[in-house]
């Protein structure tokens, strides 16, 4: 999908973040945008890559997910294809946007195997893990 169908698609996806303005900024220090509610995404379910003291995992990157993405994060070890009603987590497939832990995509990175980012969604918190020139060559929404 092309750069600029990509944004318009996560254009419409929802609109603010539950989160007092400037708490969860993203990458550039702005209040960070939505990532996804259908499927609903987040660590808190909220459809935003928010993140805190709980979040273990550090779900902050908006990525949009690739077959190739989720064959690669099916071969090491989570596997985000398959439904789990019981976790209320329908399955991803190409195109769907979900809340990665930085870890897995920096790992993902590595492997030659990153989905694609939407910047304005992807928490700050992510540059401890990732490097923002990395993130922006992955980006549906770079600036400039």
């Amino acid at each position: 999908m092309a750069a600029d169908a990509d944004g318009a698609a996560h254009a419409r996806r929802r609109r603010y973040c539950r989160a007092v303005p400037g708490e969860q900024p993203n990458v550039y220090g702005e209040p960070i945008a939505p990532c996804c509610t259908d499927p609903m995404t987040g660590f808190y379910r909220t459809g935003c890559c928010e993140t805190g003291g709980d979040d273990h995992g550090v779900h902050t990157v908006c990525a949009v997910m690739t077959e190739d993405f989720l064959a690669f994060s099916r071969s090491v070890g989570n596997d985000l294809s398959t439904p789990m009603p019981d976790y209320r987590f329908p399955g991803l497939k190409e195109g769907d946007q979900w809340c990665l832990c930085a870890n897995r995509w920096q790992q993902a990175l590595e492997a030659g195997m990153a989905p694609k980012v939407v910047l304005a969604a992807t928490h700050l918190r992510t540059l401890e893990f990732v490097d923002l020139a990395d993130l922006e060559r992955h980006a549906v929404d770079r600036r400039g």
